[in-house]
């Protein structure tokens, strides 16, 4: 960024300047204003510029953010339907040998089964056994 004197003012009178930024600068600060939950206004601030400067130079194509380049937003809140279920013990099935599983459920039961099964079926058998 460099500055430029805008005027001659006599002594003891702040001088005031105007500040040239780059091309590359101005694009950085309108790429800035694309995070989700930044607003323009807050951009302004970190640079001491006026929002409307910002705003000119977002109509602007050379320092207009690239859209596919901006970050995505995220999706709004919303609730999610939830079901609150009594805590279930996990069973431990440990295959005793191939195509046998046994089973090893609370209260010193066991269940033994060879050959095919459907698995979801079992899932609901053993859920059934350890109420």
């Amino acid at each position: 960024m460099s500055t430029i004197d805008s005027g001659h003012y006599g002594d003891g009178v702040a001088r005031r300047t105007k500040r040239l930024w780059t091309d590359e600068e101005k694009r950085s600060i309108c790429f800035q204003t694309t995070a989700p939950g930044v607003s323009v206004a807050q951009v302004a601030r970190r640079y001491a510029v006026n929002a409307n400067l910002i705003f000119k130079w977002l109509r602007d194509p050379r320092f207009a953010p690239d859209p596919a380049s901006a970050l995505p937003r995220p999706e709004e809140a919303r609730f999610l339907p939830v079901e609150i279920v009594a805590e279930t013990r996990s069973t431990v099935a440990a295959p005793a040998a191939e195509n046998h599983i046994e089973i090893e459920l609370a209260g010193g039961h066991r269940m033994r089964i060879s050959g095919g099964y459907d698995p979801e079926a079992l899932a609901r058998l053993i859920r059934g056994l350890s109420v």
